[in-house]
Order: C-alpha cells, then structure tokens, then sequence
C-alpha cells in the first residue's frame, strides 16, 4: 500500500500532517509523490480563507476522477475543511471515501483501514478534545528544523476568523510533552526550533493558570543540539515584559517576532474585534525594540474590511512607513461565511481590496530593500538550507528568516557544507529582500 500525502494550509497543520504520517509510517504503509503509483490519497486541507478553501476543494476534485476511475482504493480528506464542510463534502463529493476531523489526527490509521475494509468510518470528534501529542511524527522539512505546536484552537473572536468554530478553544501542550519531543526532534537531527499555534503567547493559561511562554523557552533552550529557537504568531497585547526579557536574555531564542497586527485604525481594528489600538501597539513595539536593539519584526495586515475607508487605509499606509517592520504580509479580506464579518454593511469591492494591497506591499518593499541594503559589512550566523544546483553557492538564513516566507542569503564556499551546518559569513549586498555573503567561519555554538 503506497500512501499520496498531501499537507495543504499553514506549519500548524503541517505538524499535523507529520503525525498522521508517523501513525502510517509506524504501521508500515509505505509513501509516493508520484500519483500514478498511488494506492491512496489522503489530503489535510485548509478553509481558513477564500483562496485556501478553493485549492482544497480543487486537490479533492482532481483525485476524486482518480478515486471514481478505480485507480485508487482509498481518498481521504482531513484538516480545516473536512471538520468546516463534512456533510458537504460527504454529499456533495461522494468519491470521497473518508473525513478525518481536526481534532481525530490520531485516527487516521483506524479511519484509512476501515475504508480499506469496505466499512468506511468518518473521525469526527469535539473540537475541544486535548491536545494530541506523544505520538508519532514524521518531520517533512528537511530535518534540520521543525515547527513545535505548542497549543491548539484559539480563544479570540476577530470577527473574520474561523478558526474557532473548526479548531475550537485554546489548549495548551503540557511543558513536559513539548520537552520531549523538542528532545526526540533534537535526536533526530533538529537544529532550529518554530515555536507555532494560533497564539503562542497565551501559552499555559489554560493548564497553569498563567502565561508560561518564557518559562517554557527557558526550559526548551536546554535542550542539547538544539540552537535556535523562534517565536510565531505573538499577539501583541499579551506580549508580556517578561516574555521581551527572556527572548534578551536566552541565547537559543533568536531575536524574532511575528506579530499579527492586521490594520493601523482604531475604527477598523475594533470592526474586526482586536483588543489592541494603534498608540498601544506603537507603544509595545518601542519597548521591544528599545530592549532588543537587533530584533527582526514581522506582521501582517488585511486591506479592504467592511467600512474600511481610504482615510482608514491611509492611517495604515502611515503607520506602516513610520514602523518600518522588517517584514510584512498583506492580505485582501476575505468574505468567510460564519463570521460576523461576512454580515457587515461596507463590503469592500474586490478590485478594491487588491488595489490597497498592493499599494501597501509597494510601500513594504522599499522598506525592506532599505533594510536588506543596510546589512552590507555584518558579519552574521546562517544556518545553511542547501545549495545551488551546479554551482559552488550555498543557500542559507540568517535569525532575520523564519523558513517559507522571508528572505535568504547566498554565499560561496571553498568548502563543502551540509544542509543544517551553522556559519559565520561576511554580508556583501543585497539583491530585493536576499542577501549576498562570503564565509567567514564556522559557527561555534
């Protein structure tokens, strides 16, 4: 039984897809990426907005033909959209054999085998159950970094999110079960750690009582072979003086932070249910930069809410041009049904929408090539990612760049180097938001 796995949507439903890959791995099924060789499909699929609930509407339908012609005996849909849309995809996409739930990722072996029987069994279960963890996992991403789900679901309310309704309440993973498989991920060759959730900053509140992010970085910076940590999705009114501390003050904890802002506007950021306004963002994101001198901030943003106004966008594009974040994200708004945004008078035209995102990431990009061109004579730790095809260049990031969505920096080598080596290199230029380097030394943890 050869197994086409396909993992759709963000790094927290990789690591979901990593476990159910693990589950399978350890009852023996075996893995293909060629479709042709495929005796089962199984797709952990994605709704969190428009564009990503298309794309895994449109990867079912294109293995569905292959489910209806017989060249497959098993089509499975897990994640976001299968919880969000089971009756319909059951319904409406009969090729469908079976929908894993989000919260029965450690069902997918009984669910698979149970199709394969004749006795096709959906896992469905509340969205509210614990945490999964102590199980399995297959890391996908090369091996020398891998992203840690410290919790699940979200207890927010932005009023154009439906992670709530398909991943429900916050849950945190207990500190001793994150330890262990930081410890079993550094075993197996992990070198960076991606602290991942909808929020990872309340960490803990739920099982300790308290916010416990900087006690549980202090405790993962222990772990031996591990030698960066990063922090994702920080909301910024639960970024505590402790928590700016701690990524001070430890080592292993790059100074990094992704700060989902979404707009500069009083009005709108209470349109959309944010429990921050712009002076106190303005003013949280001076006492990290005034504690941390080097930290990189990234953030995103939505153009076009309902009742977003030009002087509404205009604030934005200010507000942008004087934080100078080093990276950014912009994102039309997306009309999602089931949320109270999608119910707002002032729906935005969608040329609209574009047009400000745009606008907005023009106004991005000559801040970050600024940015990027002042790097020029540092000398600053890569982690290499590989290197190029034919060519003595390596590929590699610096503490400035989560994987997937920032920049790299390339250099040449006079020696061979393997993916996840550590390096010191001597910043040359710069070309848009890479950097170009010369190795200096070898990195010494």
């Amino acid at each position: 039984m050869r197994i086409l796995f396909i993992s759709l949507g963000c790094d927290k439903n990789l690591v979901d897809s990593e476990r159910m890959l693990g589950l399978l791995e350890r009852k023996g099924y075996g893995f293909t990426d060629d479709r042709e060789d495929a005796d089962a499909v199984i797709i952990n699929s994605c709704c969190f907005i428009g564009d990503a609930k298309e794309e895994s509407i449109n990867t079912i339908l294109d293995f569905a033909r292959d489910r209806t012609e017989g060249r497959l005996q098993a089509l499975i849909v897990c994640g976001c959209l299968a919880q969000r849309y089971s009756e319909e995809i059951r319904t409406q996409i009969p090729e469908v054999d079976a929908v894993v739930g989000t919260s029965a990722v450690d069902r997918v072996v009984e669910v698979l085998e149970s199709v394969l029987a004749g006795n096709a069994q959906n896992a469905l279960f509340d969205i509210n159950r614990p945490c999964i963890y102590d199980v399995p996992r297959s890391v996908t991403t090369g091996g020398h970094f891998a992203y840690l789900k410290i919790a699940e679901g979200c207890n927010k309310r932005c009023t154009y999110c439906v992670i709530p309704k398909v991943r429900g309440r916050y849950r945190s993973v207990p500190m001793e079960a994150l330890v262990r498989e930081a410890e079993m991920l550094a075993e197996g060759g992990v070198k960076e750690l991606i602290l991942v959730a909808q929020e990872t900053t309340l960490y803990g509140t739920d099982l300790y009582g308290k916010k416990m992010l900087p006690k549980l970085l202090a405790s993962l910076a222990k772990v031996e072979g591990i030698v960066w940590i990063r922090l994702l999705y920080c909301y910024p009114e639960e970024i505590t003086d402790e928590l700016i501390e701690t990524i001070r003050e430890e080592h292993k904890v790059c100074h990094y932070l992704d700060i989902p802002i979404q707009h500069a506007s009083d009005a709108i950021l209470k349109k959309m249910g944010r429990l921050t306004r712009q002076e106190e963002i303005r003013e949280r994101i001076r006492k990290i930069r005034e504690r941390i001198p080097d930290i990189c901030l990234r953030t995103t943003f939505i153009t076009g809410f309902p009742g977003e106004s030009e002087a509404d966008f205009e604030e934005t594009m200010r507000f942008v041009d004087e934080m100078e974040f080093d990276r950014l994200g912009v994102f039309p708004y997306s009309q999602e049904e089931d949320t109270p945004a999608a119910e707002m008078p002032g729906q935005i035209p969608e040329e609209t929408k574009e047009d400000r995102r745009n606008a907005l990431m023009e106004l991005q990009q000559e801040i970050a090539f600024e940015k990027e061109s002042a790097m020029a004579g540092r000398t600053v730790t890569a982690m290499v990612e590989g290197k190029l095809a034919e060519e003595n260049v390596y590929v590699a990031r610096t503490w400035r760049d989560a994987p997937e969505v920032d920049g790299y920096l390339f250099f040449d080598s006079g020696r061979e180097l393997n993916t996840g080596d550590f390096v010191q290199v001597r910043i040359t230029g710069s070309h848009e938001y890479d950097l170009t380097g010369e190795l200096e030394d070898e990195f010494t943890e």
